[in-house]
């Protein structure tokens, strides 16, 4: 069984895959393969970009990855309340090769922010449009004030009680 996992931002430093990193590895019996989107970095979309150069390879590198998984684990990163535009232009790329880009793979869709709303706004937009594109959400989790309830040196959720809940959260999952 395998989980792709990554974080929904280009940051060297993303926050947002420290998270999806911490809890992929608290699932029992997977093999995890982190993803970051400095890999998939692509010119922004636009139709005529893409009348001009045709679908991305890049675009469909990520979505071979999707395909390999059994289950995804995705933590969105939050800019001005929305996707990051690193995010958004390969999903845009993705989406016209596929338009069910999470292929209907089970996932827990996540998302912290330094901010005490944890990235709850970009949260509630994802799982609002991701089912439209193939998504699978079995559970959700939004971790407030990412700098105060994570550990960066041990990779873990330092605030026991956010900490039990998401274990109860991949306990609990099933699909």
């Amino acid at each position: 069984m395998k989980i792709i996992a990554f974080g929904g931002s280009n940051s060297q430093n993303s926050i947002n895959r420290k998270l999806a990193t911490y809890v992929s590895h608290l699932f029992e019996n997977y093999e995890v393969e982190v993803l970051d989107l400095n890999d998939f970095a692509m010119p922004l979309f636009s139709v005529d970009l893409e009348k001009e150069v045709g679908q991305q390879k890049l675009a469909q590198a990520f979505l071979d990855k999707i395909a390999s998984a059994d289950l995804l684990v995705i933590s969105m990163a939050e800019n001005n309340g929305n996707y990051t535009a690193a995010f958004k232009s390969l999903f845009d790329w993705a989406s016209r090769i596929n338009v069910k880009v999470f292929q209907q793979k089970p996932m827990l869709l996540m998302a912290t922010s330094p901010g005490g709303r944890g990235g709850t706004t970009v949260l509630d937009i994802a799982t609002n449009a991701f089912p439209r594109y193939g998504a699978n959400i079995i559970a959700t989790f939004s971790l407030p004030s990412f700098n105060d309830n994570f550990d960066v040196e041990a990779m873990k959720i330092s605030n026991p009680v956010l900490d039990n809940q998401i274990r109860d959260i991949v306990r609990d999952f099933s699909f």
